[in-house]
């Protein structure tokens, strides 16, 4: 069985950085791995990304992205995410449940447990293997992204989240932290304000340890 790896946090914490670097490392060590992203990681998958994401749908409720983000896992897991851990490989994936959690419940309000039944209903309560969360202040994540979106111009075609207000994500990053909490033996914390070597040194000791763990020759 494969090794499941999600990276979480909020916008612009450097999750897509970390991820590309770890899978360098990983590849590098001849380990089989993937690098995928919810919502998306199928075709599916990317067209609902192109609604959650998009400035223009000011009108999306928390419920309504709810179900879409549920949508798009369904696909996922039973596409790409399941098939590739069943043949050994490692998943590298740009978030997955614990987003929705943070993001729809504690940013957007919510049900906790209508979040969480879905999930065992829908997602067979599948969990990751490892939570590297990313953590950093809201400002600095929120100017990181706003520049990156600004540069690539992309700001109506992805910055539907980055238009939310502070307080906002001020929950979403609180949210995080308590699902930290509650189960610290799976999150790996990580100060993503750090320089992007830095944090990537950190992954990588933390990854290696789990991976030998698993079995894999590291």
């Amino acid at each position: 069985m494969g090794l499941f790896i999600v990276f979480e946090g909020i916008e612009g914490c450097g999750k897509t950085t970390q991820i590309a670097l770890l899978g360098d490392f990983l590849r590098k060590k001849n380990l089989p791995c993937i690098i995928t992203r919810e919502p998306g990681g199928t075709a599916v998958g990317d067209e609902i990304r192109k609604i959650l994401l998009n400035a223009r749908n000011t009108e999306l409720l928390p419920a309504t992205e709810l179900l879409l983000y549920t949508a798009s896992k369904v696909q996922h897991l039973q596409h790409v995410i399941r098939p590739a851990l069943s043949q050994g490989t490692v998943v590298l994936c740009d978030r997955f449940f614990d987003a929705t959690v943070a993001y729809q419940g504690y940013g957007g309000g919510v049900s906790l447990s209508l979040i969480r039944e879905i999930h065992r209903a829908f997602l067979q309560a599948i969990t990751p293997d490892v939570t590297v969360l990313l953590d950093c202040p809201v400002e600095v994540g929120l100017g990181r992204s706003r520049t990156r979106m600004k540069i690539e111009g992309k700001e109506q075609e992805e910055g539907r989240f980055e238009d939310k207000e502070r307080a906002f994500h001020e929950r979403v990053r609180d949210g995080y932290m308590q699902l930290a909490r509650v189960e610290p033996e799976r999150f790996f914390i990580v100060n993503g304000a750090q320089p992007a070597e830095s944090v990537h040194r950190g992954i990588c000791v933390f990854i290696a340890g789990k991976l030998k763990e698993k079995g894999y020759a590291v």
